[in-house]
């Protein structure tokens, strides 16, 4: 097992460089200049030039590029061009929300669509189950920026139960991790139904049937167990997914997360500060799987067998 995790930690190094290039190649293409937006469109013209010159900005891409692994291998991922400090401290300052935002909503599509989606499978084609894939449709159809201004409008603005924007306690986080997790948890609901489908017609179910063990255990013992691994790949995904990809949901509540600091980041054309978080969720993203391919192990013998050999 440790070897095969060596391996996939290794893989992270031509990733990181990989999207290293990308980022910076993105960013030279990008509209302005971080001088101009920082220091205004009527600053003197020699200060423009000479704030760019001291970003870098004007050095070909793989100068840029070169530079930027020698100085991140030194452990030195540059200063922000907007606050001038280290990258990595505004990320880690930020990371918390996100993180929350992310697993809260992970624990709760789970909750949802795993259990829906058994009794959809167990109950097939009765009204329960029309009434959890009907339901299931309509959310995986939602769009998620818009249903957090619905949630906003009825929830915060008519009955006013919960706040509508930032991170003071737990009852901000209602409603954003609702949006989040709404639309995933149908997706999971409908995965787990076909899942649960298909393993209800093995061979193995049909022998525990007819041994005469309880439509329980058959359930959660057979039908369950093998059914799990491609919904847990799913939820592993979309963790990673929504580590780095709620920029829309923190931004209509107004969430100080790393999502909407890339944001401001990308308009301000700070580079360091994109590629560090970029590379940030690279990481987090390649750990979150790596994690979903162990937990794999542990569920299921044929391929903790392999991971053994």
């Amino acid at each position: 097992m440790y070897r095969y995790v060596i391996k996939r930690l290794l893989l992270l190094i031509p990733i990181l460089l990989g999207v290293i290039f990308i980022i910076l190649f993105i960013m030279s293409f990008t509209p302005g200049d971080p001088a101009s937006l920082l220091l205004g469109q009527d600053a003197p013209e020699e200060a423009i030039v000479q704030l760019n010159t001291e970003f870098g900005y004007y050095d070909p891409l793989p100068v840029k590029y070169v530079k930027y692994i020698f100085n991140a291998l030194h452990g030195d991922f540059g200063l922000s061009y907007r606050t001038q400090k280290p990258v990595f401290g505004e990320i880690i300052k930020r990371f918390p929300v996100t993180l929350e935002l992310a697993f809260c909503s992970v624990i709760l599509t789970a909750l949802m669509g795993i259990p829906l989606g058994i009794i959809s499978a167990v109950k097939k084609y009765k009204p329960i189950d029309m009434i959890c894939t009907s339901c299931a449709m309509v959310f995986a159809s939602l769009p998620r920026f818009w249903l957090g201004l619905l949630l906003i409008l009825f929830f915060s603005v008519k009955l006013k139960l919960f706040p509508s924007n930032g991170v003071g306690s737990w009852r901000h986080f209602v409603l954003p991790v609702f949006t989040l997790a709404a639309p995933t948890a149908a997706n999971i609901l409908r995965l787990t139904r076909s899942t649960m489908l298909e393993t209800i017609r093995q061979d193995y179910v049909r022998t525990a049937r007819a041994k005469g063990a309880s439509e329980r255990r058959i359930i959660f013992k057979h039908e369950l167990k093998n059914a799990l691994l491609p919904v847990i790949t799913a939820l592993g995904v979309e963790f990673g997914m929504l580590l780095g990809g709620a920029i829309l949901i923190e931004t209509v509540f107004s969430m100080s997360g790393i999502s909407t600091l890339m944001i401001t980041s990308i308009r301000m054309k700070d580079t360091p500060q994109v590629t560090a978080s970029i590379i940030f969720f690279a990481v987090l993203v390649c750990i979150t799987m790596l994690i979903v391919d162990m937990i794999y192990a542990f569920i299921d013998p044929r391929i903790r067998s392999k991971y053994i050999k």
